[in-house]
């Protein structure tokens, strides 16, 4: 272990000798509790043992125990990580695949959407410039408030403000529209 005091200080870690060990040990059986976890994915599992073992490396504290077997340290480190991929990859939108937009069929009429966008880009023009810049970068162009914020040169907290305001003074304007237009 190689340690050094000061601002530029490394952590210690695990030696290299032990985390073979480790690995030796208990890789297989890591392996196929992690692969349960993540429904068959093997990649995932790999993934998930990677990573554990990362943990193993980066906190050498936890090897310094009295316990005769380090298992149930790390199974229960590769299982809060496959929950926490699971959590992540739930938290994502599902994607569409490019082909399957481009089969959906359209809708036989368009006049209804015509006139709703008609309707709503002439309200749109009602508003002061400020309110109009900032829901053209929040919902044409799709930025996020910090993305808007930088694009106009105004805090996020002003582009919150102003979007708020506009939205309400578009539902002034536009009463037979509610909540389905914004």
């Amino acid at each position: 272990m190689n340690q050094r005091t000061g601002a530029n200080a490394t952590a210690p870690r695990t030696g290299e000798s032990a985390l073979a060990e480790l690995q030796r040990e208990h890789g297989r059986a890591l392996f196929g509790f992690l692969l349960g976890l993540s429904y068959g994915d093997r990649q995932r599992a790999e993934d998930l043992v990677q990573e554990t073992l990362v943990r193993a490396w980066r906190h050498p504290e936890a090897l310094e125990t009295d316990h005769e077997s380090m298992r149930p340290w790390l199974f229960t480190v590769g299982r809060r990580l496959a929950i926490d991929a699971r959590r992540a990859r739930q938290a994502r939108p599902t994607e569409v695949a490019a082909d399957s937009v481009a089969q959906t069929p359209l809708a036989d009429d368009h006049s209804e959407t015509s006139s709703t966008t008609l309707d709503v880009r002439d309200a749109v023009r009602t508003l002061s410039r400020e309110h109009r810049e900032v829901l053209v970068q929040i919902y044409f162009r799709g930025l996020s408030v910090a993305e808007a914020s930088e694009a106009l040169g105004i805090p996020p907290g002003t582009v919150k403000s102003r979007t708020y305001y506009a939205l309400r003074a578009l539902r002034k304007v536009l009463p037979g529209y509610g909540a389905k237009a914004f």
